[in-house]
């Protein structure tokens, strides 16, 4: 995937808490900026808004 940016969430300074997402007409792709070679989850768009309101509940 390409243009992965940050989360608007992230915050400011060096974004030691940071996800970064990328979408593309078929997939969501969400990963840690500190190790982005390494996993990367993947939604279906309709899929993705039920997953982050799935987070906030948790919280």
């Amino acid at each position: 995937m390409e243009n992965w940016r940050k989360s608007s969430y992230s915050g400011e300074g060096d974004g030691n808490e940071c996800v970064e997402i990328a979408n593309s007409p078929t997939l969501v792709a969400v990963r840690d900026s500190k190790t982005p070679a390494r996993a990367t989850l993947t939604f279906p768009p309709e899929a993705f808004a039920p997953f982050l309101e799935g987070l906030k509940r948790d919280q």
